[in-house]
């Protein structure tokens, strides 16, 4: 996955966004929910076989003058892992970005993040992935995230289908111990 672009480079699915196809019911996420009008609005692409986010952080995703904040570069690889994860569930199922039917939603069961270096505050943000490994309910997603070219942070999160207890009008889940 060394390879540097920006989110604009989409192959095979017409330039469309994986959040855009999202239902409205699943299109709330702070990272990359299109309806959440104070949210970051990720998009991630298709790119050859890889998946593809680019984000460039302001003034206040500082953590120390000059650099990134960690939770903000979690939360790319995590939004862009999950993205990434619903393609692959989508596309395992013979479906392209553009058919009728919406793309399944994921959510994070585990996320690691490895920083490599500090993160530069200034140049694009390019997070590029892709599934290893993708099951019935469950997919693997390996990421890296570079700043003007160069590799920041790695991650691996595995992604899951989001539970029926998500979707809404579903019954509340039990509260813990009952």
């Amino acid at each position: 996955m060394a390879k540097e672009g920006t989110a604009g480079v989409a192959q095979g699915d017409h330039g469309i966004a994986v959040q855009d196809r999202y239902p409205d019911d699943f299109a709330w996420c702070y990272g990359c929910g299109r309806l959440n009008p104070a949210g970051l609005h990720l998009k991630t692409y298709r790119d050859g076989e890889e998946t593809v986010t680019a984000f460039r952080p302001r003034p206040e995703h500082t953590a120390i003058p000059g650099f990134v904040y960690g939770g903000l570069i979690a939360s790319l690889i995590d939004c862009h892992g999950t993205a990434t994860a619903s393609l692959a569930l989508y596309h395992r199922d013979g479906h392209r970005l553009g058919d009728p039917e919406p793309v399944p939603r994921c959510v994070t069961a585990s996320l690691q993040v490895d920083y490599r270096r500090p993160t530069p505050l200034g140049p694009e943000l390019v997070v590029r992935g892709r599934a290893v490994e993708v099951g019935a309910r469950k997919v693997v997603v390996e990421s890296e995230l570079y700043a003007g070219g160069t590799l920041c942070a790695r991650g691996r999160m595995v992604a899951v289908l989001a539970p029926p207890s998500m979707t809404p009008g579903a019954p509340p889940a039990p509260a813990p111990g009952t």
